[in-house]
């Protein structure tokens, strides 16, 4: 469940019930002395943390529920499999509640609905669970590595937290034009919410993805003959586009081998070679002829992958490599809100399973980075925030993974995965993946942006 990044000071609370717990767990064993104390405290927690919606726990020892049910509410059922689920969550957190979700330790209801209630209840977790965990981790996360670090289930972790450069795989839920980033839903497709009123339609992505790409190329002010710099070539989508549609020369650059060959495939199939330069290329190592080169730059979530350490080097070889005059750059990035931004970030299940190193950046950071590194030569021309178009994305991508994800697929690239444990987990982590982030941006705890920047003094032609 999307972390808070924040920490409390307040004290636990005792209950009855976790009274009597501790009196008997002189009388179990280390590894069940540990898994009763964490048990005892997350069920404590709980009683006062659930102020809205209702969850329902079950396992070897019974049902317990908590929250008020009412018509209409969010209603979890949660299922305990196996019982290193409590000791997972008392030391970890949401990030532990993934991992237990991935190896299979618990079953959910609803993975929304779980992430749901994790934001809507967020103030009564920090004050009971977050402290908690705070107070008691450090002293208990020896033994718990000594019961849990050499398992299977944690290799499994281990295993799974690599396993996410596969073409096929990204291709399993993907748009034809391979873009993985958030698609703009339109009065085509129903809008936003289209897919949960009229229901998914063929070819729907699809048309999203390819309006975006068009809205970002005509903010980019770009025309036939005009030369891109792109940073994040993905698999080419975009470099596609502006050269088949607009008629533009593209270079764009690439940090992954395999994301490289595939879009080089992918443009020589649109007869494009002419036109499109991939560079397995660091943004900072961008060649000293590029100097003033470029009319437009166009970056689409790539940034989250920069760090606050480099914004400033980031846009200072933007401003480099733009034309003096008419250029413009495009910038798209998930981000967060200016009251959760921090250029520290905890780690998350984001941060360690899926991107590690990301961080997401404020609008403000990016907007104060790229006039500071410009000396002034950007002028900030729009800001466009697209929050409310990706949970749809993540809805599609999920239908996909789900109807053309296969083992023999993935197996091909990665062959670890043909034990079906493995596979299995590595599954459940990209549906995790698109469950916590939609939940995220739709309850207003992640957003989206689009910054356009102009060179300073130059006035679009709309306005001549």
């Amino acid at each position: 469940m999307p972390s808070t990044n924040s920490t409390s000071c307040v004290q636990f609370p005792t209950s009855a019930k976790a009274l009597q717990t501790s009196t008997l767990l002189s009388a179990l064993s280390p590894r069940s002395w540990m898994t009763s104390f964490a048990r005892s405290s997350i069920l404590s927690v709980l009683e006062d943390a659930i102020a809205i919606g209702r969850l329902t726990i079950s396992d070897a020892e019974g049902q317990h529920q908590y929250g008020t049910s009412q018509p209409g509410c969010n209603d979890v059922q949660l299922k305990i499999i196996n019982d290193n689920f409590w000791m997972r969550i008392l030391l970890s957190g949401d990030v532990g509640f993934s991992e237990a979700y991935m190896i299979g330790d618990c079953e959910v209801s609803s993975l929304k609905g779980a992430m749901d209630l994790w934001l809507d209840n967020q103030s009564g977790m920090e004050m009971t669970l977050s402290s908690t965990v705070a107070r008691i981790s450090s002293a208990m996360t020896a033994l718990y590595n000594s019961f849990l670090g050499q398992t299977r289930s944690q290799a499994r972790l281990n295993a799974i937290a690599s396993y996410d450069q596969s073409n096929e795989l990204f291709k399993a839920f993907l748009s034809k034009e391979m873009m993985y980033s958030c698609a703009l839903w339109g009065e085509a497709e129903g809008g936003v919410r289209g897919d949960l009123q009229m229901g998914p339609t063929p070819g729907d992505l699809e048309s999203a993805q390819r309006r975006k790409l068009h809205h970002v190329l005509r903010a980019a002010r770009v025309k036939p003959g005009d030369r891109i710099l792109e940073f994040g070539s993905g698999w080419g989508g975009l470099a596609i586009e502006a050269a088949r549609s607009f008629g533009c020369q593209v270079d764009t650059l690439t940090l992954s081998i395999e994301q490289k060959n595939l879009a080089e495939e992918r443009i020589a199939a649109a007869g494009l070679e002419d036109r499109i330069r991939v560079h397995l290329m660091d943004y900072r190592e961008i060649p000293a002829e590029w100097e003033n080169a470029f009319d437009a730059f166009i970056s689409i979530e790539m940034i989250e992958h920069v760090g606050p350490k480099y914004y400033n080097t980031y846009f200072k070889l933007v401003d480099f490599a733009l034309k003096p005059q008419k250029a413009t750059a495009v910038v798209t990035s998930s981000t967060f809100p200016e009251s959760r931004y921090s250029s520290y970030q905890a780690e998350d299940f984001m941060r360690k399973y899926m991107w590690p190193n990301s961080s997401l950046p404020s609008a403000t950071a990016l907007i104060t980075a790229a006039h500071t590194s410009s000396q002034g030569r950007f002028t900030l021309q729009g800001v466009e925030n697209h929050a409310a178009h990706y949970p749809r994305t993540l809805r599609e991508w999920g239908r996909r993974l789900e109807a053309n994800l296969t083992q023999e697929l993935v197996t091909k690239d990665y062959p670890e995965l043909s034990d079906v444990a493995d596979y299995e987990s590595f599954k459940r982590k990209w549906k995790y993946l698109f469950a916590y982030a939609g939940a995220g941006f739709s309850k207003g705890y992640i957003t989206c942006h689009m910054l356009t920047f102009i060179r300073e003094n130059d006035i679009p032609e709309c306005c001549d």
